[in-house]
């Protein structure tokens, strides 16, 4: 087997990686700050697109860690430059929070309801049945139907959440249209990622919680991926996927020593 090059550049997921529930996993700190002492290349992605880079790093701030905003990318920033390349100055009709108006806005486009070039969903507190139902009529007439990500529940105290993907599936039942996700397990997220830090794959690792999207994701973008415990995935699950992470570890106070 080939031997990997050393790793110089590291992407983390954030929930389940960092952080648990609004408070930090044990070693979260110690590794930011391993990072930025090193001056090793690093993003810390989510898949949520709910928030603004700015936003998350005020968040991840208040709990001690000293995450810079130019070191978070989000499935709305990776939509937004995705949308730049493919279609740029479009227009679009958006349901979803600041953090992908935001993407949109600084990207050049224009949100708007009248015949719009794509319908793009991300995540929202309170989705409304009036502008599902537009985002619908908008798509069969002809408008093209982008997601920031597939993630079908999210996390809360109280338990799971409808996310982008069960929404999403409740417009493809509707139109027939099926969406292009932009975020993980789609590698085109770790790629523009990789890409907005001047990172190459081969000398690049990602670590995340979740084998269905973070692991993934790094294994199909030529990654060495790490597997951390303290989230959603459990060393029981394992076994389940076809594929396997590099190394599977306790949590990210294991990966310390190794930036």
């Amino acid at each position: 087997m080939t031997e990997r090059k050393p790793i110089e550049s590291w992407l983390t997921d954030m929930d389940g990686v960092l952080m648990h529930e609004g408070i930090p996993v044990p070693g979260a700190d110690a590794f930011i700050k391993k990072l930025r002492e090193t001056g090793r290349p690093f993003l810390v992605l989510t898949n949520n697109s709910i928030y603004t880079a700015r936003d998350l790093h005020a968040r991840l701030n208040r709990i001690g860690l000293e995450v810079p905003v130019e070191n978070i990318w989000t499935s709305a920033l990776a939509t937004a430059a995705f949308l730049d390349i493919q279609h740029p100055g479009g227009t679009a009709y958006v349901i979803g929070e600041a953090g992908l108006t935001t993407a949109l806005h600084d990207a050049g486009y224009v949100l708007t309801d009248v015949d719009p070039d794509f319908v793009i969903l991300g995540e929202t507190r309170t989705y409304s049945f009036e502008a599902l139902t537009k985002a619908i009529r908008l798509i069969n007439n002809g408008a093209r139907f982008i997601a920031t990500n597939p993630d079908n529940t999210g996390p809360s105290p109280e338990g799971a959440l409808p996310a982008t993907g069960s929404v999403a599936a409740l417009i493809t039942k509707a139109t027939g249209k099926e969406p292009y996700f932009v975020g993980k397990p789609n590698p085109l997220m770790m790629r523009s990622a990789l890409n907005t830090i001047g990172a190459h794959s081969e000398t690049s690792a990602m670590i995340g919680d979740r084998m269905d999207t973070d692991v993934l994701a790094g294994l199909e973008a030529g990654m060495e991926t790490f597997l951390v415990l303290t989230g959603l995935t459990t060393k029981d699950d394992l076994d389940r996927y076809p594929y396997r992470p590099t190394k599977v570890v306790d949590s990210i106070a294991d990966i310390v020593d190794l930036v």
